[in-house]
């Protein structure tokens, strides 16, 4: 009996060994991954919420499967802000769509992040009830604005609309709210006006009881709320595959913005396999106006981001220590005269394919 335990018990550590080794040499289960060292057969995770800021996330993902056959990155889809974040700063995600502020604020705090485009110009709005007596922002006066957090860029548009019409944040009752609740919110006249990023801000026009005060594109023209940013780590150790990234993201920014067609395809496969909404809130944001969110000229310009940084400092955002130069890495901007639309030739009025 004892050598038939002593037979078993070598065999069982034997084969442990062997087991290990493969696994070590192989299968390199215990190398150490920093962000952006995976190999190229591996897959690298990139943070996004069901937004139109994020909407070529989705898009190139997407494009990639129905051109190449498959796609370089894991898009991780996100119920809001503080989950999005926690996943970057935990190294889950090593690049992630994220509010320009908030890369700004972490950026300032010490977190090697680094701004390497933008995810859009415009596409958001301030809306009110329909019934209500606001036409203005001096109509605003005493009443309650919910805008998603206190890192958002929609705050900061509520800050630089104060300014313009001689108030200030006291005039009004600022309250932060998830933008899934804001329609909601609004309906039952909780708040009495809100602002976002879409397709919320939309839900509310097309279920009849929201007005829009005014679309961002109008008051503040190229307007960015949120951007994508990578861990430095993933900069420094694979440069390449940060570069596909960006040109992937650029191409499918062009593509989005070609066609009205374009933008109806994107609606209908975002919607059902990416966002979980109905492709109807996708297909109005995109197309009432069509310049209502864009995704081309998406180059990181020191004067955009300036103005952003002086209306966070005031606002509270962050302090005086973070530079563009700091948060920003441009090195991976591609040529505007250069850069093509993604080969891919639509939907040609047919289902939508599942993601692989």
């Amino acid at each position: 009996m004892k050598l038939i335990s002593t037979t078993f018990l070598c065999g069982a550590l034997w084969l442990a060994l062997i087991t290990g080794m493969h696994g070590s040499l192989n299968l390199k289960w215990f190398a150490f991954k920093v962000p952006g060292a995976a190999a190229e057969s591996e897959k690298f995770r990139i943070g996004f919420l069901p937004v139109t800021c994020h909407l070529t996330c989705p898009v190139t993902d997407f494009i990639n499967q129905q051109v190449e056959g498959q796609s370089s990155f894991e898009p991780v889809r996100f119920s809001g802000w503080p989950e999005l974040k926690e996943a970057f700063l935990s190294g889950y995600t090593p690049a992630t769509f994220i509010l320009a502020p908030m890369a700004m604020a972490l950026r300032e705090q010490g977190v090697p992040i680094k701004v390497v485009y933008l995810g859009h110009r415009d596409g958001s709005a301030v809306m009110v009830h329909k019934d209500s007596k606001i036409y203005r922002m001096e109509d605003l006066r005493g009443k309650r604005i919910a805008v998603p957090n206190r890192y958002s860029n929609q705050r900061l548009l509520v800050f630089r609309a104060l300014r313009n019409a001689g108030m200030t944040i006291k005039d009004i009752e600022l309250v932060e709210m998830p933008p899934p609740d804001m329609p909601a919110a609004l309906y039952s006249k909780a708040v009495d006006a809100i602002s976002s990023g879409e397709p919320f801000m939309g839900q509310t026009e097309i279920d009849g009881y929201g007005r829009v005060l005014w679309l961002t594109k109008d008051v503040w023209p190229n307007f960015i709320s949120c951007v994508l940013a990578v861990h430095e780590d993933f900069i420094k150790n694979d440069r390449a595959t940060v570069q596909r990234l960006v040109d992937g993201i650029a191409s499918s920014g062009k593509w989005i913005d070609q066609s009205m067609d374009n933008r109806m395809d994107a609606a209908k496969f975002v919607a059902k396999n990416y966002y979980n909404q109905h492709p109807r809130l996708l297909e109005f944001v995109l197309s009432k106006p069509p310049d209502r969110v864009t995704y081309t000229n998406l180059a990181l310009r020191k004067p955009d981001f300036e103005e952003i940084e002086d209306l966070a400092r005031e606002a509270g955002i962050i302090g005086g220590d973070v530079r563009f130069e700091d948060y920003t890495d441009a090195s991976f901007v591609p040529e505007a005269s250069a850069m093509n639309a993604s080969a891919y030739e639509g939907l040609k009025g047919g289902e939508v394919p599942p993601r692989k």
